[in-house]
């Protein structure tokens, strides 16, 4: 069992100054995997210092060079990438399938921002046409400062490629607090910056709770700009936070995403598709399509076609190639859909799949996918996010109703439209209220296209060149022409 006693501050293993306890569990079999001991305000000050120092030094590198250093990341990445599946695996619960599919993203994203490093640099101090004549204006992008960044627990590796990757393309240095209940996979970031010797304060990397570090992150004088992605609550508090000193911010928050199926639509197909928008990683993913909106001319073959493929679902052993399904990242996950579960009986929702349907281990955060049909739109099912592998099925009529139905929500994270006229499908998804929305396709999240949300589900986007401008303040320097 590992102990983690050390904080990761200017390319140093340095004492924790906290004196919490914090256990880091095995989802499957409930081991303890390692003992954290909970960072306090005394290491987020070092750490603060440290990115301050390091600031200058990295914003004059220039973006090819900081690009360079992004690909050595990635490379280093893809080095680990076996052992990481495994770590990530272990310590969250997520099959090895898509703890490849984990890795495989987060390598691309550093890759990306390499080059989108790079093309920064090239447009430095770009012309920009005056309106008055004499008059000449030159524009630059430059990095907003230290960035704090925090991420949760259901894609290590992922959500902090999302804002590291970007952050050092930008020039920002970085202040990184990984989720306390996956930590492991994310300390290979640190030794890989030991390993390509990136400059000491760049990347620094902060072990603990909300509690212990990421309050005082969020209200740290010395941090420029807050990036979150997490929960609702947890984001109104940092918002709060970054009020006191007017700092830049961006939230990933939460989601509530439908799926609408049309009548013209192939019902196998369509299962296929929403089996991959819900009951991947155990449903623990922000933008999970958990709201079924299907025309009711075909609603039967939908719910038996994916009744058959949760039957077919291998619920166990993330390690096991075989697990299609493994269990829930923590014990108190486990407990808060059991919740739900428990307002659905008292709701009298209608339970087409559930876990009277499955024998589960022993032992573990598991619970079955579940599967309701007929749920009202007032239900809280319906309403609110979930975060496990549960799926709530709504008839319509028309397509004018399913658009109505899926835009009531106080979220937009992204949706998802399924229909057998690809146009179609297209023109109802430019209708829907969401950052992103998938038509005819599973879930495809790509480097270059951004990610976030409107209404309740965040500030700001992620990925893409939208991602690095995250991270950049646009400036115009303006003076007289040399005609």
């Amino acid at each position: 069992m590992e102990k983690l006693t050390h904080q990761f501050i200017a390319n140093k293993w340095v004492p924790i100054a906290g004196q919490r306890r914090l256990d880091v569990i095995n989802p499957f079999d409930e081991t303890r995997l390692a003992i954290l001991t909970g960072g306090d305000a005394a290491d987020v000050d070092d750490a603060v210092r440290a990115a301050r120092a390091a600031l200058p030094g990295w914003r004059a590198l220039g973006g090819r060079q900081r690009g360079e250093w992004l690909m050595r990341i990635a490379d280093a990445l893809a080095h680990r990438r076996e052992a990481l599946m495994h770590c990530s695996s272990i310590n969250n619960g997520k099959v090895l399938a898509e703890a490849a599919i984990d890795l495989d993203d987060a390598i691309a994203c550093y890759r990306y921002y390499a080059t989108q490093a790079g093309d920064l640099e090239a447009r430095q101090g770009r012309p920009v046409e005056a309106t008055m004549a004499g008059v000449s204006a030159f524009e630059y992008e430059m990095p907003v400062g230290v960035a704090g960044l925090i991420t949760p627990w259901n894609f290590p590796l992922v959500t902090s490629a999302w804002k590291i990757a970007p952050a050092l393309a930008a020039g920002c240095t970085v202040v990184f607090k990984p989720s306390e209940v996956t930590p492991l996979p994310e300390l290979a970031l640190a030794d890989i910056a030991l390993e390509i010797d990136l400059p000491a304060g760049v990347f620094n990397l902060l072990l603990g709770d909300g509690e212990g570090i990421g309050a005082p992150l969020a209200r740290h004088p010395g941090i420029d700009k807050l990036s979150f992605t997490g929960s609702n609550g947890v984001g109104e508090a940092i918002m709060r936070e970054a009020a006191a000193g007017t700092r830049n911010l961006s939230l990933e928050l939460g989601g509530k995403s439908p799926i609408v199926v049309l009548e013209d639509a192939d019902p196998e197909q369509a299962a296929d598709w929403i089996m991959a928008g819900l009951y991947f990683n155990a449903g623990q993913i922000c933008s999970a399509t958990s709201r079924l909106i299907v025309d009711q001319r075909v609603v039967e073959p939908v719910l038996a076609a994916l009744s058959a493929r949760i039957d077919a679902l291998s619920v166990g052993d993330p390690l096991d190639a075989h697990t299609t399904m493994g269990p829930l990242a923590s014990a108190a996950q486990r407990e808060r859909v059991r919740g739900y579960l428990a307002r659905a009986k008292e709701e009298g929702l209608i339970a087409v799949r559930d876990e009277h349907h499955r024998t589960l281990p022993e032992h573990g955060f598991f619970v079955a996918p579940v599967l309701y049909r007929d749920v009202p739109a007032d239900s809280a099912l319906w309403r609110e996010e979930i975060f496990g592998p549960v799926l709530c099925a709504h008839t319509v009529s028309n397509e004018q109703d399913a658009v109505a139905l899926a835009n009531d929500s106080d979220f937009g994270l992204a949706a998802t439209v399924i229909s057998g006229d690809a146009e179609r499908a297209r023109r109802l998804g430019a209708e829907l209220e969401a950052g992103i929305v998938w038509f005819n396709t599973e879930q495809l999240v790509l480097p270059n296209i951004s990610w976030g949300g409107m209404k309740r589900s965040g500030i700001g986007r992620e990925l893409g060149p939208q991602g690095l401008a995250a991270y950049l303040e646009l400036k115009h320097v303006v003076g007289p022409s040399g005609d």
